[in-house]
């Protein structure tokens, strides 16, 4: 069965940028994963506003979309009150909306893992208790 990788915005940004420090690690894990990687839309905002401060900018960010490389199935709208749960569970961390958007999809995708960089993954939990999969470097 294929696990269903849900992406975060650190990698996102690394891939696209290769001057960031995870770049080369990045690229390596994305060559071993099939798309279409699941993702939300505060994920794919937070790296364009980030790329666009780099030289190739937010640019490739869309083109994976439009090209179906990256998937948005998540309606934030859905799953206003998980999240808002979710936020006020992990307030000391802080949660972004991104992430709780992410762990929120994580709940409703089975068989997944987070491709992300950030740490705070291994803190959170879908479902109140359970382990979310992550791939990050270690």
């Amino acid at each position: 069965m294929r696990r269903a990788v849900i992406l975060d915005t650190g990698p996102l940004v690394a891939l696209v940028d290769g001057r960031d420090q995870d770049h080369r690690w990045v690229v390596d894990q994305w060559s071993q994963i099939e798309p279409p990687l699941i993702t939300c839309e505060s994920v794919i905002s937070e790296a364009c506003f980030l790329l666009a401060q780099t030289r190739t900018g937010s640019a490739p960010v869309l083109e994976m979309l439009a090209r179906s490389v990256l998937s948005l199935p998540f309606r934030l709208e859905d799953h206003c009150r998980n999240v808002r749960t979710l936020m006020r569970k992990y307030a000391d961390v802080p949660m972004s909306l991104a992430d709780a958007c992410l762990v929120r999809l994580v709940e409703i995708t089975t068989h997944s893992s987070v491709l992300t960089l950030d740490r705070d993954f291994k803190l959170y939990r879908k479902h109140g208790r359970q382990v979310i999969p992550v791939i990050m470097p270690h």
